[in-house]
């Protein structure tokens, strides 16, 4: 069950990200929050993975404007 409700999270937290970076392609946000979710893989502890990946994307995105 937590998987799936991670899941859901990501997709919310891609969807929200797409909107915040309207001027990024959807793409590039897609593949940052899979590349940023990648480095999380091994986490044992997965409640805060969903936060962790939006911070990196954030940070990683801020960049590219």
């Amino acid at each position: 069950m937590a998987g799936l409700s991670e899941q859901a999270a990501m997709k919310q937290l891609e969807k929200r990200l797409t909107s915040a970076y309207a001027d990024v392609p959807a793409d590039r946000v897609s593949a940052a929050v899979a590349n940023a979710r990648i480095r999380f893989d091994q986490s044992p502890i997965r409640d805060f993975v969903p936060l962790l990946v939006e911070r990196r994307v954030r940070a990683e995105l801020a960049n590219v404007r």
